[in-house]
């Protein structure tokens, strides 16, 4: 069993204001018992401003400060953040600090679609991560990476029990309504708890946000692996903790054989 800590925030375009909100986030989460600690993805800084400027490598001063924060406390942290490509884009990095881990996870798939292009700005990363933790296989998945599920059945054929899910997903209609498809539909795929943790709706705390970047909407959901919802929160910054039974990872497989019986 897993205690985790959905921090959802709203990041700025301040790389040093939002280590305020990972080092008060993390104090948070850690009162409540988590030994893991998730931001979403664009923690560094958000969508919607340059991001080659902000850009730092994985032993840059923002990382540290991260992984300074996280061996504070003890405790795993995941959050979104910006790597030089060095083709003058970046990579969209998930930087995974503490516990003995130092890494990085870039984000497979870009966000090309509702009339945004992540790629003009963003270089693909190419290699699923996995990593352990209290003797549990955990995966890594940005936002977009949602929409296939190859990506989720390969963090389960690697291991993992769990997949945390780093999003800052695009508003407009109906697009609540594919987030929380979408996250139920890769833990049915895999047979993975996925714990989807977005960015805040900039609406929902006045926050002013460019209107055509996804800035977040809120509604981190947590599904197991038969599907149901287990938590969710609102459309404003939270923390939500949820204690994750990697036995429930097994039990599903077993039952719906979506792995199993895999013929492709």
């Amino acid at each position: 069993m897993a205690r985790i800590a959905l921090c959802q925030v709203n990041s700025g375009d301040d790389p040093e204001a939002n280590l305020k909100l990972v080092h008060d986030g993390v104090e948070t989460a850690v009162a409540g018992g988590a030994r893991i600690v998730v931001f979403p993805e664009a923690t560094m800084a958000r969508f919607g401003r340059p991001l080659a400027p902000v850009a730092e490598a994985l032993d840059g001063p923002w990382a540290t400060a991260v992984a300074a924060t996280a061996a504070e406390h003890d405790v795993v942290v995941v959050a979104g953040m910006f790597t030089p490509a060095g083709d003058g884009r970046v990579r969209n990095t998930l930087l995974i600090t503490g516990g003995g881990h130092h890494r990085g996870y870039d984000k497979i798939h870009l966000y090309d679609a509702f009339g945004f292009a992540e790629s003009d700005t963003v270089a693909p990363g190419t290699t699923p991560v996995t990593f352990e933790h209290d003797g549990i296989v955990f995966g890594v998945a940005t936002c977009y990476d949602v929409r296939f599920p190859e990506l989720f059945r390969a963090l389960a054929d690697d291991g993992a029990d769990v997949v945390l899910l780093p999003t800052s997903w695009g508003a407009g209609e109906g697009k609540r309504d594919q987030w929380e498809v979408l996250v139920r539909a890769r833990a049915l795929d895999s047979g993975c708890w996925v714990l989807g943790c977005g960015q805040s709706d900039p609406a929902a705390t006045g926050v002013s946000a460019n209107p055509k970047a996804p800035t977040g909407i809120g509604y981190s959901t947590v599904a197991d692996g038969f599907g149901r919802v287990v938590a969710q929160a609102g459309a404003a910054p939270e923390v939500l903790l949820v204690d994750v039974d990697p036995a429930v990872s097994a039990q599903a497989r077993t039952a719906t054989g979506a792995l199993a019986n895999r013929r492709l």
